[in-house]
């Protein structure tokens, strides 16, 4: 198992002195990984570093990886990182039929279980089963039930605690109200918290289901419950978290006899005092993706400028990083269309400024990472730091969830 389940005992017994979480990178590119593991290291804290359903499963996912290939990845970088191997934690991402959801429950769930016990095999220690997508077949008028979504929740769970081989057993984090992974693809004015009353009534339906499984002692391991605390993030705006519209949500899950904390999912681009009440609230586990990829994107541009001022001086051509990477988006749009619209101007303006960042899908691109490389060594060879400038933009804003976690 890599990860320890005493992490999350120790995390819930320390938040009765004082408020502590952790913070979980949720991203496929090995530069952020790195320099997460790298901060790490540096600062002697756990490491948590989340795969995602479609970017990491039984078939490869969009990374060419299944949950093994990504373990093992990680820990050879975590060695040559040198962050101490019980320093990090893997974890599973909206682990659930989210990529088969165009599927009939019985063909969708039973992927969704093998794609669950390809993670707990692999050695992930925290699970995040996330069944809250409507499968075909459901009611496309009537919401999901909690009784619904529990009884699946259970089912995946089921799946997970069979699949594992060691005595130490993963934790796990449910709940119904789960924000849309990388953010909504509709633009919206609000962003409502969940109603504390909602959020017991599914709690007690997930506490009601894992029990009727004869999975009391996993739910035991039920760490953290995602919610909307009621921050999100859309292409332009940011909604900070208002620990007032919160308040009643927060009071909920301190009134539970269960030791528990919330996971806060696109925490992605929120003020540091945001961060830090956020913890202080009981959101002690911030997931951040799309705002790291967007700073790694933000010091490329950055770089591309030094570079066409040395350009001449040097005597080498630019890579064109920018001009590529366009031309890339432009010509496949399969990771952008339900996100971006409007003229191609508008579109190349959301390639570079959006905060939903789907140009992080193209940097692994043959040619956007040939321009990448040719780039950073033009400016290597200038005399520029260029990696390490590269690495130094993503721990930038890992040091604001660092720390608010603290």
């Amino acid at each position: 198992m890599i990860g320890s389940v005493a992490f999350f005992d120790e995390l819930l017994r320390e938040r009765r002195a004082r408020p502590a979480g952790i913070y979980s990178v949720c991203s496929s590119n090995p530069l952020v990984i790195r320099a997460a593991i790298e901060l790490g290291a540096e600062e002697n804290r756990t490491v948590l570093i989340e795969a995602t359903a479609n970017q990491v499963n039984q078939y490869g996912g969009y990374m060419g990886m299944k949950p093994e290939d990504f373990a093992r990845f990680v820990c050879d970088m975590a060695k040559k990182c040198g962050l101490p191997e019980e320093k990090l934690m893997l974890g599973g991402d909206h682990l659930g039929p989210l990529v088969w959801k165009s599927r009939c429950e019985h063909e969708a769930m039973a992927k969704a279980s093998e794609l669950v016990a390809s993670y707990v095999r692999a050695g992930f220690a925290k699970i995040h089963l996330d069944v809250s997508m409507k499968l075909a077949g459901d009611s496309v008028d009537v919401p999901l039930s909690d009784e619904i979504i529990a009884r699946r929740g259970a089912e995946l769970c089921a799946a997970a605690e069979k699949a594992c081989r060691t005595a130490e057993k993963p934790v796990y984090v449910i709940g119904s109200e789960v924000p849309t992974p990388g953010g909504p693809q509709d633009e919206t004015e609000t962003v409502v918290p969940t109603a504390p009353e909602a959020f017991l009534e599914s709690y007690r339906a997930f506490k009601d289901a894992f029990f009727d499984a004869g999975l009391k002692d996993a739910f035991s391991r039920v760490v953290a419950f995602v919610v909307q605390p009621g921050v999100e993030f859309t292409g332009d705006e940011v909604f900070e978290y208002d620990r007032t519209a919160a308040i009643d949500l927060c009071a909920a899950l301190r009134g539970l006899p269960d030791p528990l904390v919330f996971e806060g999912h696109s925490t992605d681009y929120q003020s540091p005092d945001s961060l830090r009440k956020l913890v202080e609230d009981g959101v002690a586990i911030l997931k951040v993706g799309p705002a790291l990829t967007f700073a790694l994107h933000r010091g490329l541009m950055e770089l591309e400028s030094v570079e066409r001022e040395r350009a001449c001086r040097f005597g080498f051509e630019p890579a064109r990083f920018t001009e590529i990477l366009e031309a890339a988006m432009l010509g496949d749009d399969r990771h952008w269309k339900k996100y971006y619209t409007g003229s191609e101007k508008e579109l190349r303006r959301q390639f570079i400024h959006s905060n939903f960042d789907r140009a992080r899908y193209y940097l692994p691109e043959p040619e956007v990472a040939a321009a990448i490389e040719q780039m950073t060594c033009n400016l290597e060879k200038s005399g520029l730091a260029a990696h390490e400038f590269l690495t130094d933009c993503v721990k930038n804003r890992l040091r604001d969830y660092s720390a608010a976690v603290r």
